[in-house]
C-alpha cells in the first residue's frame, strides 16, 4: 500500500478533517472580525488570493473553497459601498472627531448610537425573544409541563393559645344533649338508672390550651370556565363548624380531614355553579354560619355590574343535603323505614353600591328553609322485647352545640310484666321549625384621613318560630330544657325567642395582609334560644350555639406579608334560663400561602 507523506497529511482535509476544520474556521473567523480588509480597487483583495491560493494547493476542498470565495467577495463589495459612503458624507461635510483631530484618508466614520437608543432597541428585542419563547416553550428547558400551569397551592396556618373562663356562679346542671344523641341514648327512667347524663363544664377554667388550624388546598383552572380543587384541614373530630386541632395528647399524631370537594362551571360571566363540598356560597356572619363550615350539595352564584362598576348585584340559590337517613334503617329489621332526608334551601339576593372614592354600601336578604330538621314523636317501640330503635331516630340531629328547645323522640312501651322497671332509653330532637329571613349590611368608609372604617349589622328572625307549635310536635314526653330559673317545667315557664343580631365596628383594614397593616373591632351579639339551628354558627362565642348574649373585641397585626397576629376577648353569657356565663381569650399567630 502506497503511503502518504506527513506533509501530504498535513495538507489534505481527506486524510485529515480535523485540521481542514480548523483551516476553514481560521479562514471564517478573518473574514468576520474583518482583520482583512478590501481592497479599494476593483482588483481582488488579499482575502480572495489566498483562498485561491489554498484551492490550488489542495488545503481547501474546491466546493468549500467556492463558498469561502463568495463570502469573500461579498464582504469586500460591501465594504467598498460603505468607504464609498463614508467618503461622500466626508466631502459633503467635513468633521472632525470629538477630540479635534482631522479625519486622515482611509479612515470609517461610525455614527454615534445614543444610550437610550441602545436601550431600547435592546429592550425591544428582549420583548420580541420572550414572548416566542414563551409561546414555544423552549426558553426554559426545566420549566414546568404545560398542563401543571393552571395549579396552584393555597393554605394556611394558625397557631392559638386559648382560656376559658367560667363563672364560679354558674350553673353546675347542663346536660350535654349531643354526647346523648351520640351514644345509645340515656334512660330517663330513674328506677333503671340513678346516673346523671353526660354534664358539660360550667365551673372550672381551662387555661393556655394550645390549639392549631391547618389547611391545604390545590386548585385547578381546568378552562376558562371550569374549575375544581380539593382541600384538606385538620380537626380534632369530624363536626361541621371547627377545623382547629387541639394540641397535646401524648404527642399523638393529628387528624386530617376532606374539607372542600367540588368543580364550578361560568356557563355565562355572570353565573357560576358549584357542586361538591365547598364554602360558604352566601355572604352572612359568623352568627349563623361558621368560618370555618363548608356546604355539601349544589349552589349558583350571580353577579352583573352595572352602572360603570358603581354598582353590583349579586345573588346565590342553594340545595344543600343536611342528612340522609341510613339505607338499612332499621338494621335488625325486615321491613325498612321510608328515606328521611334533611336538606336546606337557601336563596340571596344583594347590591353593592360605590356611593364615591371612600364609601361602599353593600346589603342582602336571605331566606333559609331547613327542611325537616325538626324532631317527631316515635310510633310505640318495645325496646324490652328486643327492638334496638324506634322509628323516628333518624329525626335526632346528626349535629349539635347547644341552645335549641329540645324534645324526646321516643314512644317507648312499657313491659306489661314488669312496667315500672322499663327502661327507658332516650334521644332528644329540634322542638322548633327553622324557617330564616336573614338581613345583612354593611358600610365601608374612609375617616380621619385615610383610615378605614367597617360597619356591619345582621338581623336574623326565624319565621317558623311558634312555641305553641313546639309544645303540640313533643306531645306528651314535653320539653326537656330552655325554662325559667323557677325550676318548673310546664308551658308557663317555658323561655325561648326567635331573632338573633349583631353589630360590629372594624377600624384600620379588615384583612391585614401587608407588613404594618392592622386592625381593632368590637361587636356585640345576641341569639336567642330558638332563631337558628344551633349547630352551624361560631363555635367560639359562648362556646358555640344559640341562647347567648355578650360583647368581643379585640385587633391585629400583620408582622410580615400574609404574617399576622390576633387577640380577641369574648365575654357572654345566657339569654335564659339557668346562668351560664363564659369568658375566653384567644392569641393567634396566622400565616398564608
Amino acid at each position: 500500500m502506497q503511503r502518504t507523506s506527513s506533509n501530504n497529511m498535513a495538507l489534505n482535509p481527506i486524510t485529515h478533517p480535523f485540521r481542514a476544520a480548523a483551516l476553514a474556521s481560521a479562514v471564517g473567523l478573518l473574514i468576520a472580525s474583518g482583520t482583512v480588509h478590501a481592497q479599494a480597487t476593483t482588483g481582488d483583495s488579499t482575502m480572495v488570493k489566498l483562498i485561491r491560493g489554498l484551492i490550488q494547493s489542495g488545503a481547501l476542498k474546491k466546493d468549500v473553497g467556492e463558498a469561502l470565495l463568495a463570502q469573500a467577495r461579498a464582504e469586500a463589495q460591501a465594504t467598498q459601498q460603505l468607504q464609498r459612503q463614508v467618503a461622500a458624507q466626508a466631502t459633503a461635510q467635513p468633521t472632525q472627531t470629538a477630540g479635534g483631530v482631522k479625519p486622515e484618508p482611509g479612515d470609517v466614520r461610525v455614527p454615534y448610537v445614543p444610550q437610550t437608543v441602545r436601550d431600547q432597541i435592546r429592550d425591544e428585542v428582549k420583548t420580541e425573544v420572550l414572548a416566542q419563547a414563551k409561546s414555544e416553550r423552549w426558553a426554559a428547558p426545566d420549566s414546568i409541563p404545560a398542563w401543571t400551569q393552571g395549579i396552584r397551592v393555597e393554605g394556611d396556618v394558625r397557631v392559638r393559645n386559648e382560656s376559658r373562663f367560667l363563672s364560679s356562679q354558674n350553673s353546675n346542671i347542663e346536660i350535654d344533649w349531643a354526647a346523648i344523641n351520640a351514644g345509645s341514648g340515656f334512660d330517663v327512667n330513674t328506677n333503671t338508672n340513678t346516673k346523671l347524663p353526660p354534664l358539660l363544664n360550667t365551673s372550672q377554667n381551662r387555661r393556655n390550651q394550645w390549639k392549631v388550624r391547618a389547611r391545604l388546598g390545590i386548585f385547578a383552572d381546568i378552562s376558562e370556565s371550569t374549575q375544581a380543587g380539593v382541600r384538606l384541614a385538620s380537626g380534632s373530630d369530624n363536626n361541621p363548624v371547627s377545623t382547629t386541632q387541639t394540641l397535646g395528647g401524648g404527642l399523638s399524631k393529628k387528624n386530617v380531614w376532606l374539607d372542600q370537594a367540588w368543580i364550578s362551571h361560568k356557563p355565562a360571566d355572570w353565573v357560576t355553579i358549584t357542586g361538591g363540598r365547598f364554602g360558604n356560597p352566601f355572604w352572612s356572619t359568623d352568627t349563623l354560619f361558621s368560618q370555618d363550615l363548608n356546604f355539601d350539595g349544589i349552589a349558583a352564584n350571580f353577579s352583573k355590574t352595572l352602572r360603570g362598576d358603581s354598582l353590583t348585584l349579586f345573588g346565590t340559590v342553594g340545595v344543600i343535603p343536611l342528612e340522609y337517613s341510613a339505607d338499612g334503617f332499621p338494621s335488625r329489621s325486615q321491613d325498612k323505614s321510608a328515606s328521611e332526608n334533611k336538606w336546606l334551601f337557601a336563596a340571596q339576593a344583594g347590591a353593592e353600591w360605590k356611593l364615591d372614592s371612600r364609601n361602599t354600601l353593600r346589603g342582602a336578604v336571605a331566606y333559609y328553609n331547613f327542611n325537616n330538621v325538626s324532631g317527631q314523636v316515635s310510633q310505640p317501640c318495645a325496646l324490652y322485647a328486643g327492638q334496638d330503635s324506634c322509628s323516628t331516630d333518624w329525626s335526632r340531629p346528626a349535629f349539635m352545640q347547644k341552645g335549641n328547645t329540645l324534645m324526646l323522640l321516643r314512644s317507648i312501651a312499657l313491659n306489661p310484666l314488669d312496667p315500672a322497671n322499663t327502661p327507658m332509653p332516650q334521644y332528644v330532637g329540634l322542638a322548633s321549625e327553622f324557617h330564616l329571613l336573614d338581613l345583612n349590611a354593611r358600610w365601608d368608609t374612609k375617616v380621619m384621613g385615610n383610615y378605614g372604617l367597617r360597619l356591619d349589622g345582621n338581623y336574623i328572625r326565624n319565621l317558623a318560630y311558634d312555641p305553641d307549635k313546639m309544645w303540640n310536635r313533643a306531645g306528651p314526653n314535653g320539653i326537656v330544657n330552655n325554662f325559667g330559673g323557677t325550676g318548673g317545667t310546664s308551658r308557663s315557664d317555658f323561655r325561648s325567642g326567635g331573632n338573633a343580631y349583631m353589630f360590629q365596628a372594624t377600624f384600620g383594614k379588615p384583612a391585614p395582609t401587608a407588613r404594618g397593616d392592622w386592625n381593632i373591632l368590637a361587636g356585640y351579639k345576641r341569639i336567642e334560644a330558638d332563631s337558628m339551628p344551633d349547630g352551624y354558627n361560631d363555635s367560639t362565642f359562648h362556646g358555640g350555639g344559640t341562647n347567648a348574649r355578650g360583647y368581643y373585641f379585640g385587633g391585629s397585626y400583620a408582622v410580615d406579608k400574609n404574617a399576622w397576629f390576633t387577640g380577641r376577648w369574648i365575654s357572654t353569657r345566657e339569654v335564659t334560663g339557668p346562668r351560664l356565663s363564659i369568658d375566653t381569650l384567644q392569641l393567634d399567630f396566622n400565616a398564608k400561602f
